[in-house]
């Protein structure tokens, strides 16, 4: 998505606003773009940093050939500072690098523009540490922010950033592109619930690691369902040692999360929506009868609150222990 008219295809609300204040010269000092994954942030922050800072632009369309526009591809532009989470979050030092490199005047223009992904993950000193930037703005700083949970940022920065809701793609249409790519119907129904980016969802279709987490993770269920004493044995023998890292850990439980949904829509009838289970099958019956509707609702927010506490860098084995034990009872 290297120009504003690929994006208004994809995103035509935020391609709007933005493109707008473009051409009034009405930038915002601060942008706060939210959307799920895949929805196109990084895209549309690296575009805008180009559209700011290309010497050659046409209208609102940076020439992406010149050496400003690809330095900022390649993230080696001197006046675009990107700030990501180290390890799980992003640190005080972090933002306070980043304060540092702002003292001094652009290297190549007046104009500086910092991108902070993730921004959920900022501690909370570092994200008061940033407020310094958001309620000082130079007219020549643009603040891009980008999250896929907007809830987790403080009100703070939130009310001091103009927020651009990124809408999930169409569904069926993803489906249809990775189906047109050889990836098989019910393949395609999962993946695209688990991403909107094709090439993280080609990237799991062909990895034995995904096809593996998901048995992990049906194994896991049928021992809810039977109520089995070594449930926890599981957790350290198969489920653990299979989700080492964090964004696996994560996916894992987005797994877990999609499977009890689609038992959930099994007591609804909403079985168009299913994406675990096959419609109709005995083992999904098998679940179906052994959860209440309101059982269900409540192990699903069990789930988002252990994804909650993995951001927060709870050790994950604490995590799935207490998940477990608080589905099983």
């Amino acid at each position: 998505m290297d120009k504003w008219s690929t994006i208004a295809d994809i995103q035509p609300l935020a391609s709007r606003i933005i493109t707008n204040s473009i051409k009034k010269d009405r930038i915002s000092h601060a942008y706060l773009l939210q959307g799920g994954r895949g929805t196109g942030k990084k895209a549309l922050a690296t575009l805008l940093a180009k559209t700011l800072l290309c010497p050659n632009t046409q209208g609102v369309e940076p020439c992406q050939t010149c050496n400003v526009c690809k330095r900022i591809t390649s993230r080696n532009h001197p006046d675009v500072h990107w700030v990501e989470p180290d390890d799980r979050s992003i640190k005080i030092g972090q933002v306070q690098h980043l304060q540092k490199e702002f003292t001094y005047s652009g290297l190549e223009s007046n104009r500086k523009v910092y991108v902070v992904t993730h921004a959920d993950t900022l501690t909370l000193n570092a994200a008061n540490r940033i407020l310094k930037f958001l309620e000082e703005p130079s007219q020549q700083t643009t603040a891009i922010m980008l999250t896929e949970n907007i809830q987790s940022i403080i009100p703070t920065i939130r009310s001091r950033c103009q927020i651009i809701d990124l809408q999930p793609l169409n569904k069926k249409d993803f489906q249809n592109k990775l189906m047109a790519h050889n990836v098989s119907e019910s393949n395609a129904k999962l993946i695209s619930a688990l991403t909107h980016d094709f090439d993280d969802a080609l990237a799991l279709n062909e990895d034995a690691w995904f096809a593996q987490a998901r048995k992990v993770m049906l194994q896991l269920i049928d021992r809810y369902v039977a109520q089995s004493a070594d449930s926890i044995l599981f957790i350290h023998q198969y489920w653990l040692p299979h989700f080492k890292e964090l964004e696996q850990q994560k996916l894992g439980l987005d797994l877990l999360l999609l499977a009890f949904r689609d038992v959930l829509y099994e007591h609804m009838d909403h079985r168009e929506a299913m994406v675990v289970y096959t419609v109709g099958s005995d083992v999904l019956e098998k679940v179906s009868l052994s959860f209440s509707q309101a059982r269900l609702i409540k192990i699903l927010q069990m789930i988002l609150n252990a994804k909650s506490k993995l951001q927060r860098n709870v050790n994950p084995t604490l995590v799935m222990e207490q998940l477990t034990l608080h589905i099983q009872r």
